[in-house]
């Protein structure tokens, strides 16, 4: 028998697709997990799995706060995007919040970063997946070991993707 680690993760982008469908796994496996959202009542999760977690109300566009993060993270997982934003500078969006990230995990110091990024192995690309791939290279210069997961679209019901194709149809 051979004991799993208990890890302390944070897991933003909380409420996105990936995220509500990453925080049961990683509860049941027995981590600790701390979710940074917006919007602590917009946070979709019965009254059992919220008292199993730390929640911190933080929004990345906005100029980082000292200490609003724990400090003793071993893992966190980049989940933010602006996809769905109604705004046309989504690209813009997406390097502050990186940016600012990159400010937060200097007091974080996590030991690894996982981000969800878009398949990028274009030369020319559209402007999404441009934006996925400068987030990239700016979390590249952030204070940790970073791991890129690049993925295709991911369609499954409740995603902005699913939906999409859904209303086309």
């Amino acid at each position: 028998y051979h004991k799993q680690a208990i890890l302390k993760i944070l897991l933003t982008g909380a409420n996105g697709y990936i995220g509500m469908r990453l925080l049961p796994v990683l509860l049941e496996a027995g981590h600790e997990v701390v979710c940074a959202v917006r919007d602590r009542n917009r946070l979709s999760v019965d009254a059992e799995m919220r008292r199993e977690l730390t929640i911190v109300e933080i929004d990345f566009m906005d100029d980082p706060i000292v200490n609003i993060l724990p400090a003793d993270v071993d893992i966190v997982y980049f989940l933010l995007h602006s996809m769905s934003s109604s705004t046309t500078d989504f690209d813009l969006q997406e390097a502050r919040v990186a940016h600012h990230f990159n400010q937060y995990m200097q007091w974080v110091k996590p030991k690894q970063v996982i981000y969800l990024s878009g398949i990028v192995n274009e030369s020319k690309l559209s402007r999404h997946l441009e934006s996925r791939k400068n987030v990239e290279d700016i979390l590249y210069n952030g204070p940790f070991h970073l791991t890129v997961l690049r993925a295709g679209i991911i369609v499954g019901s409740g995603s902005s993707s699913f939906e999409i194709i859904r209303d086309l149809c």
